[in-house]
């Protein structure tokens, strides 16, 4: 099969791979419909991460089942299915607390890049659809296997709740999916800090109702500005710099609530600082299990359309491009179709 592997900063290539395989009964075979380019592969195609030797690339997949291993009967080879970057066996107490992307057998999928691709702990981990979605359904449930299920998690955690106002630093896939998540949370002011024209146009077409430019304690004060001086009742921290994490709890007021989700870089919190602040911090890697049922239902009911984060479509051969897009922002996030 074909798949993308990454050699060095800045240089991702297709290869021919060998086809995965069966290894424990728990496991499935997808053969990809679509897959993708996150903001977080960034981090080592910029060199911010250590690569090591050569490996494969991609974590973001939906697709349709191939083969399953013998203890696996929640899927069955021809439906379509949707899974999460974190595989869980859904069992464990973790998993049952909601926490599936700390399952106690938990693997970090990244092979997704590719025309095939093996699942473990496929029966805790794939959801299928019923039926085979239309293919125009198909990025919007791509960007549930990461995207969308991480700023689901970003407005859960702040705890957004129906009538209050929230505020997203990021304005790349996650974060203005977790405005989607704001407005579907019944936020009622919703604050997207974005520098760019065609990422501000998408969140307010998600439901942003204000856009603050501003950036670091300049950002700050705007979002104080915008309200009365206290702070907002929920931060989601999409991005993972050590800017954004601090933008984010400069900007909540007492008593509200930071979800972080952006993967944490040269990032620490005062702790003096966050005691007297009152403000809760929550983040993790997104338990996107939770949530898969829910958002699948509100992508194939035509409630929420993720899919619009992705601006630009290339062929899996063309998968260097998509990073090259995405690194110089010219893309928010590139759809790679096998």
């Amino acid at each position: 099969m074909r798949g993308a592997v990454i050699h060095a900063p800045g240089d991702v290539r297709l290869e021919t791979l060998d086809d995965p395989k069966i290894l424990n009964p728990t496991d499935a075979i997808i053969r990809t419909a679509v897959t993708c380019v996150c903001g977080s592969d960034l981090w080592p195609y910029r060199g911010a991460e250590p690569i090591g030797v050569p490996h494969p690339m991609g974590h973001e997949y939906v697709g349709f089942v191939e083969e399953v291993g013998s203890r696996v009967t929640a899927v069955e080879p021809g439906q379509f299915v949707v899974g999460s970057f974190a595989t869980s066996d859904n069992t464990c107490p973790n998993c049952l607390n909601g926490f599936q992307s700390n399952c106690l057998h938990r693997e970090f999928m990244s092979t997704c890049q590719a025309e095939y691709v093996r699942i473990p702990d496929a029966q805790g981990t794939l959801v299928a659809t019923e039926g085979i979605p239309d293919e125009e359904f198909w990025p919007g449930l791509l960007a549930v296997s990461d995207v969308m299920g991480t700023g689901w998690w970003a407005a859960d955690a702040a705890e957004v709740r129906p009538g209050s106002t929230a505020v997203v630093v990021g304005d790349g896939a996650v974060g203005l999916c977790g405005v989607i998540a704001a407005k579907e949370r019944g936020a009622e002011r919703i604050i997207a800090m974005s520098r760019h024209a065609s990422r501000q146009r998408l969140a307010r077409e998600f439901g942003a109702t204000d856009i603050v430019t501003e950036r670091g304690e300049e950002g700050v004060a705007r979002i104080r500005e915008l309200t009365g001086g206290i702070g907002a009742d929920s931060v989601l921290e999409c991005v993972g710099t050590a800017e954004a994490v601090r933008q984010a709890l400069h900007s909540a007021r007492p008593g509200g609530n930071v979800g972080f989700v952006g993967v944490p870089h040269e990032v620490s919190v005062d702790g003096q600082e966050l005691f007297f602040s009152h403000v809760g911090l929550r983040g993790g890697p997104a338990p996107v299990r939770r949530y898969l049922h829910d958002l699948i239902e509100r992508v194939l009911t035509r409630r929420i359309d993720p899919g619009k984060v992705f601006d630009l479509t290339l062929p899996l051969e063309q998968v260097a491009e998509g990073y090259r897009a995405m690194d110089e922002r010219r893309a928010v996030k590139a759809l790679l179709r096998p």
